[in-house]
């Protein structure tokens, strides 16, 4: 089972922190996962919401990311009162992961965007700048199918994963992935619905947010593939020796 940091979370870290990806980097799991937006001066930042305030210490406005400068954005603590921590950007990130040898990077591609396709433009040049763009650590992940045929244009070999939104099986009911993707993702609560669509179309399963040790065996029983948790020791406990870091 490849175990990855959901966010670079572990107890006691804040998400998407660089204390946070120092630790998680230097467990023996699979990898780690980041969010990425970009913000108002053209950098790729590491952020799940699309606004402020519930992440950085204080919260007291709740600016859109993509109306923030980098500039801006470090003057904000993501950290906590005791270990504050400045924004990470997306090619610090890949820095850490090249230090890290053997670790693989989930990138999820944040949208809706005012910035559209700058954003997977600018993933790829981060990647280049990094030597890293034709890295088989390097995985792109999307709940938009817009971005996951970008990825497929601008770096065809890269792996590309669509995660499913609960509702969309209503509305595609055979399931078809029209922006090809390379491998699928699914919630536990989905997967546990439609344990059938684990492995579907013959393609790698990633599961999320396995943070129970019940939900990391569910996804074990059903296939998965990879399970992303914002709990990875207690995956590695709950595992033992079949975690992979392969």
């Amino acid at each position: 089972m490849k175990i990855v940091a959901h966010r670079g979370l572990a107890p006691g870290y804040q998400e998407l922190t660089r204390a946070a990806y120092e630790y998680t980097l230097g467990l023996p799991i699979h990898g780690v996962e980041c969010d990425v937006r970009l913000c108002r001066s053209g950098e790729l930042v590491l952020h799940h919401d699309r606004r402020i305030g519930r992440t950085n210490v204080g919260g007291e406005h709740f600016t859109k990311i993509s109306e923030l400068t980098l500039d801006e954005l470090r003057r904000e603590n993501f950290g906590t009162p005791a270990n504050p921590q400045t924004i990470l950007t997306l090619p610090e990130l890949l820095e850490m992961i090249v230090d890290a040898g053997d670790k693989h990077l989930y990138l999820e591609i944040k949208h809706p965007s005012r910035y559209g396709r700058m954003q997977e433009e600018r993933i790829r040049q981060d990647l280049i700048y990094a030597g890293l763009l034709h890295d088989e650590r390097i995985h792109v992940i999307s709940f938009s199918h817009t971005s996951m045929r970008r990825m497929a244009e601008l770096i065809p070999d890269i792996d590309r994963i669509y995660l499913r939104r609960h509702w969309e099986l209503r509305y595609n009911p055979k399931d078809l992935m029209l922006s090809s993707p390379t491998g699928l993702g699914l919630s536990v609560g989905t997967a546990k619905l439609r344990p059938d669509l684990v492995g579907a179309q013959e393609l790698p399963t990633y599961l999320w947010t396995t943070n129970s040790s019940a939900d990391m065996k569910f996804g074990q029983k059903v296939g998965a593939d990879i399970v992303a948790t914002d709990y990875p020791e207690k995956a590695l406990a709950t595992y033992g020796q079949l975690a992979s870091v392969d």
